[in-house]
């Protein structure tokens, strides 16, 4: 499993797994093995969503940052 993915693609796959898993078509072997990847994917999309959140949460506060300054900024000059 390439970590070169983004979240879409590692999602995308770790569905296909679940699929198959669940259809009951496929070996032991083939379940554990396919098993460990989802476990895999979905460590690695639990980690690009905290990333992301972070992102949003650093915009967020950088915003609010603004306004806080243009709202202390229009009291001083009243």
């Amino acid at each position: 499993m390439s970590n070169n993915i983004n979240f879409e693609q590692a999602l995308a796959r770790l569905e296909d797994i679940v699929k198959k898993l669940e259809s009951g078509n496929v070996s032991l072997d083939e379940s554990i093995e396919i098993y460990q990847e989802g476990i895999a994917l979905s460590k690695q999309c639990s980690g690009m969503l905290e990333e992301a959140e972070g992102k949003v949460m650093a915009i967020v506060n950088k915003e609010q940052d603004i306004i806080e300054e243009f709202v202390i900024s229009q009291i001083k000059e009243a």
